[in-house]
């Protein structure tokens, strides 16, 4: 009898029906039990699938997220948590930063999670989540988790899911958290509202490079570091060091009393890494001395109530019957020229608030 021999043709029809069988299968729900265990025992599986649940979009996914967070929140990590920022322009080398930091905090036995938020694109929507691949070394260490998480547009340089997903890692046990955000930009204030300390990376032979720094980040940064300082670029980075501290001095002075601190590194080889991370714990003792890290922590909190009722009464207004009916219509008036966006507006409010059985103050 003749063997028949599958060939690739035939492989690949069957694998393909394979992938479509999988697809149609259901995929198994963990309930908020298995969850909550999984995350307090730090099984990175189940800290994974929460995060993914958290950044879902989908309504049962949403509710599901919300109560998993309410049980977690109900119980005080036991330990003190620090969450750092670091930002800075493209370029500045904000995941070689922290990987080398990273790295220096895992020779110490620390347990470090990485939050790093890749930009979306304005035309897909995609992202490239690649800051893994680009911590390749870091990754490695079983003291590490990292997360890369698309911004999805979001304002601030933060995806909205990203202090949600602090709180997770937290739970699972990591005292410190480093969130790479998207880079310097006019709205990445918000990356302050759910971090302790923020740094911001320089690069050297800046020149007037400070004018090009938004006023409002350069006022916030507890940490100035101007990172590439070696080889050639040595000495430029210790003129721009002198420049920046310099321009700090000008600052209004902080409400804890710390003096931000302008300092100078390599990731690539290393050096003024130690005296980042002993930069960053004197800060902490400040803030912790006079107070203010835990009256930042309810600022943040309260920030945060306020920005979750004006972002769940925006998707209430836009998903209204009447608004999605009326609002097209007088997109394309506004669109024309027909009629000006403020009584395209007032006419959309004015049919919603009537709609809702709401008065208008």
């Amino acid at each position: 009898m003749q063997k028949v021999h599958p060939t690739s043709q035939d492989a690949g029809e069957a694998l393909h029906l394979c992938l479509k069988v999988m697809q149609r299968m259901p995929r198994l729900q963990w309930s908020i039990e298995q969850y909550i265990q999984g995350i307090r025992a730090g099984d990175r599986v189940a800290l994974g699938r929460a995060i993914t649940l958290i950044e879902s979009t989908r309504p049962d996914h949403q509710r599901l997220a919300q109560q998993l967070l309410q049980q977690l929140s109900a119980e005080k990590p036991n330990h003190q948590t620090l969450r750092i920022a670091v930002t800075g322009a493209p370029g500045v080398g904000k995941s070689s930063f922290i990987e080398a930091l990273g790295l220096h905090l895992v020779a110490q036995n620390l347990r470090i999670a990485v939050l790093a938020i890749d930009p979306s694109s304005a035309v897909s929507g995609g992202s490239i989540l690649g800051d893994k691949t680009r911590m390749e070394r870091l990754s490695m260490s079983e003291n590490v988790f990292i997360r890369p998480s698309p911004s999805g547009g979001s304002l601030g340089g933060v995806a909205r899911s990203t202090r949600e997903t602090i709180h997770l890692v937290e739970a699972a046990g990591y005292p410190i958290v480093l969130i790479e955000t998207v880079g310097v930009g006019q709205s990445e204030i918000a990356v302050r509202h759910i971090t302790d300390i923020f740094l911001l990376l320089l690069l050297p032979g800046a020149g007037d490079e400070l004018q090009g720094i938004k006023r409002g980040i350069v006022e916030m940064a507890d940490l100035l570091i101007v990172n590439k300082a070696d080889g050639e670029r040595l000495a430029l980075a210790h003129q721009a060091q002198t420049y920046y501290r310099n321009a700090v001095r000008l600052l209004p002075p902080h409400p804890s009393g710390w003096a931000p601190r302008v300092l100078a590194c390599s990731s690539a080889e290393g050096t003024g890494i130690p005296e980042v991370w002993t930069s960053i714990q004197e800060c902490v003792q400040q803030f912790q001395a006079t107070h203010y890290f835990a009256a930042q922590r309810q600022q943040q909190a309260l920030y945060w109530l306020r920005e979750t009722i004006e972002e769940t009464l925006r998707r209430g207004f836009y998903h209204h019957p009447c608004v999605q009916k009326v609002l097209p219509s007088l997109e394309a008036e506004v669109a024309a020229g027909r009629i000006s966006p403020f009584d395209a507006a007032e006419q959309v409010l004015t049919k919603y608030y009537a709609e809702a059985g709401l008065q208008r103050n």
